[in-house]
């Protein structure tokens, strides 16, 4: 019996339309000799299929000037197919695998990951995932904390510090040196999730160690409700409407209008319950404006767009394109700023409901 090509990644990108210069949202999936790409997550059979026996890959592209962190395959009869993510990180993830993946065609051999075990020389007794559930214990494990850092809130999280200090306590470690091995381990496989600038660059390789054990890293379980709160330059004070979700981010952002395309300062609030981006008049009122529902989205950064004057709107912008293709597009503060708001909203776009 053959067997079932592996699935190496899977996703939500931008894809351009091979006719028409059109760019639309399509679950893509990556496999052992191709990518499958569907218009929805849920679809049964892919709109087309790309093979990756002879292509290339090229990234960073830029045949789009308007559009960030493209990437473009081109296969065997020259044709190009264009992808976009949401941002830096993601993108590179993708053509690194997609690399990998071409690799181990040209040279007949089957793909597989590095494992994060043997990289750290993590013994096999120990159990990862009966670990994480002790550090999650309501009375026994790691207190989640409301730290503050660089002027934002960080809610539901804990440093780094507290990790290996945990682990010393509960004798899952002789020393510290041990601590750091066996948290890069829970990070490396997703038991851990950093927050902040700091844990994040020694996360994606900026450090010594993915892990840091200082009390300015901070991290947070994945399942818990961290959100990030950054003080916006008038001092705004978010609402804390009563709806059933978590708030998993909230702030600031300037909205482009659907009938005037005009720009206005509206107060975001992201909830993971249902998936819903709601907007508010930042001057006051407890009603939404209105409501982006976020399951099935889209979410990338542009770096300019139609319609838009260049005296009205800086260019640190990002689109949203709904499951029923309707594109809202909006003004972070800072391109650190961008990037957290749409890995938050990819974030509640798999997960909500």
């Amino acid at each position: 019996m053959e067997r079932e090509p592996m699935r190496i990644r899977e996703g939500y990108l931008v894809k351009k339309g091979s006719m028409f210069n059109t760019w639309k949202p399509m679950w893509v999936v990556l496999l052992e000799d191709g990518i499958e790409f569907y218009k929805r997550k849920a679809d049964n059979s892919p709109k087309g299929m790309i093979p990756l026996k002879g292509s290339s890959i090229h990234s960073p592209c830029q045949d789009f000037g308007k559009r960030m962190f493209v990437f473009k395959l081109t296969v065997a009869q020259q044709q190009d197919h264009f992808f976009q993510a949401a941002y830096l990180e993601e993108r590179d993830a993708w053509v690194r695998d997609i690399k990998k993946a071409i690799h181990c065609i040209d040279g007949g051999q089957r793909f597989a990951r590095k494992s994060t075990r043997k990289s750290i020389r993590l013994p096999e007794t120990i159990n990862l995932s009966a670990l994480y559930l002790s550090m999650k214990d309501p009375e026994k494990g790691i207190k989640e904390l409301k730290l503050e850092k660089d002027k934002r809130v960080f809610n539901h999280c804990f440093t780094g510090t507290c990790v290996i200090d945990w682990l010393v306590s509960s004798n899952s470690i002789r020393n510290r040196k041990e601590g750091l091995l066996l948290a890069s381990s829970l990070l490396s496989e997703g038991y851990l999730q950093p927050a902040g600038d700091t844990s994040k660059a020694a996360a994606e390789g900026l450090s010594d160690t993915p892990f840091l054990d200082l009390s300015d890293a901070y991290y947070y379980f994945p399942d818990s409700g961290f959100f990030c709160e950054g003080y916006s330059s008038d001092d705004d004070v978010v609402l804390k409407e009563e709806f059933r979700g978590t708030i998993v981010k909230q702030g600031c952002l300037l909205k482009q209008g659907h009938r005037r395309k005009n720009w206005k300062v509206r107060k975001f609030v992201l909830r993971d319950d249902p998936a819903y981006l709601h907007y508010y008049d930042p001057a006051g009122g407890e009603e939404p404006l209105g409501a982006i529902h976020l399951r099935g989205c889209v979410v990338t950064a542009v770096e300019d767009m139609p319609d838009t004057k260049k005296h009205d709107v800086d260019n640190i912008l990002f689109e949203i394109i709904t499951a029923n293709e309707v594109h809202y597009y909006l003004q972070a503060a800072s391109s650190t700023e961008r990037t957290e708001w749409i890995k938050a909203i990819q974030s509640v776009a798999r997960t909500g409901k």
